[in-house]
């Protein structure tokens, strides 16, 4: 189905009950936590409590706006300052404000003077709402922030946790985002694969996923992986000048942010021009089309992390040394808690948990050989059903490749 006729009733309707189910799940880990209020700054966050997006990369390195949201009372938004009519009408927000500026780039070195009438703000909404409450979720703050707060006797929690435990599960409105966003990520993957000629460039290429989201109303790619022949060993090279040749392998990782500023994070790799795929390039593909393809079966409900870890299909000698230590990671808004790791790596830098019906999340996978000239990179959608689990991501593999 095309993109645009994926959500044919994307009205006022369904984006109301997008936002309020989202501000409902945040409310109740606010409450789970003992907190009298969330203060978000993170664009991603301000979107799921509020239904709004303003600058959103602006706002990654620039705090130009910020929610403040009651456990029991008002979300009230303090908007950049001349923005506030693009929150009329948002079911989510019961007040909006001017933010106050108080970062160094807007405020200079009035920067300190700016901060205190901006805290002492919120510290006023905290004791008009917070019920004698004084503990908030707060996701990111400058350090002249935190310390003013903290001399106001308010007690900070960590908000990115608050924030991850509400978006762990998806609404049935957030799952129609993402279906939207993830069609989009195809349509775009298609139109790169059937595009891709000998001596294009791979930021010729690249261009091509951006302009289908755009195009779909989509909003901002994450990374720029996209890399062909031997650039694509060791991994994380982003898209270069450098012209691709016939018989290259190109891998891609999407990262989209695509309509709704939901999230599709999907993995393919191609040959470029008519060559037929040598034995190595072959080889590669099987390993991670196996791999991602057994790894996925794994995720169905009540299953722990470790569970998950100690069952997943792993990489043959001598593939294995470039294994990457994830197996899967949440995605909603981008990507998302949880961030689930191979049995070498979980029970020392990770962490258990238990897969539960509405998680969103991308298992993946890539392949290489030590001193090899190239390597393969898929990854998979999925959603976790009460029976199992529904594969988002169905784009077609590489036949001549399997």
């Amino acid at each position: 189905m095309a993109p645009d006729d994926l959500m044919p009733n994307r009205d006022e309707t369904w984006q109301s009950a997008l936002a309020l189910g989202r501000l409902a799940r945040l409310k109740t880990q606010l409450e789970r936590f003992d907190c009298a209020a969330g203060l978000f700054y993170d664009p991603i966050n301000i979107r799921y409590a509020t239904g709004t997006s303003n600058m959103q990369v602006y706002g990654l390195h620039n705090p130009c706006r910020y929610a403040f949201v009651a456990t029991d009372g008002p979300t009230i938004l303090f908007e950049f300052t001349g923005c506030e009519h693009l929150s009329k009408g948002c079911p989510a927000v019961d007040e909006v404000r001017d933010a106050v500026a108080w970062y160094h780039f807007a405020a200079g070195p009035r920067a300190g003077e700016h901060a205190k009438r901006c805290i002492a703000e919120l510290v006023d909404l905290v004791h008009l709402h917070g019920g004698g409450n004084r503990r908030v979720a707060i996701d990111r703050l400058d350090p002249r922030g935190t310390h003013l707060l903290e001399a106001a006797g308010i007690e900070i929690v960590d908000g990115q946790e608050v924030s991850h435990m509400a978006r762990l599960c998806k609404t049935a409105e957030e799952v129609t985002a993402l279906r939207r966003a993830v069609s989009v990520c195809q349509s775009g993957i298609r139109r790169m694969r059937g595009a891709t000629r000998p001596d294009m460039s791979e930021q010729e290429i690249w261009a091509i996923l951006h302009q289908t989201n755009i195009e779909h109303g989509g909003e901002w790619i994450e990374t720029r992986l996209l890399s062909s022949g031997p650039r694509t060993n060791p991994w994380y090279q982003e898209a270069s000048a450098r012209r691709v040749e016939p018989g290259d392998i190109i891998s891609l990782d999407s990262d989209l942010i695509g309509p709704d500023g939901y999230a599709a994070d999907i993995s393919r790799s191609w040959i470029v021009g008519e060559r037929k795929a040598s034995s190595e390039q072959r080889q590669l593909y099987a390993l991670a089309h196996e791999q991602v393809c057994r790894n996925v079966e794994l995720f169905r409900p009540g299953r722990s992390f470790f569970q998950i870890a100690d069952l997943a299909w792993r990489l043959p000698e001598p593939y294995d040394r470039y294994e990457q230590p994830a197996i899967a990671h949440g995605i909603g808004l981008c990507n998302e808690f949880p961030l689930i790791m191979h049995s070498d790596w979980i029970r020392e830098k990770g962490h258990d948990g238990i897969v539960v019906p509405g998680m969103v999340l991308c298992i993946e996978s890539y392949v290489g050989a030590p001193g090899g000239r190239e390597r393969v990179k898929l990854e998979q959608q999925i959603l976790v059903t009460d029976g199992g689990f529904e594969l988002l991501s169905d784009m077609e593999f590489e036949e001549e490749l399997l």
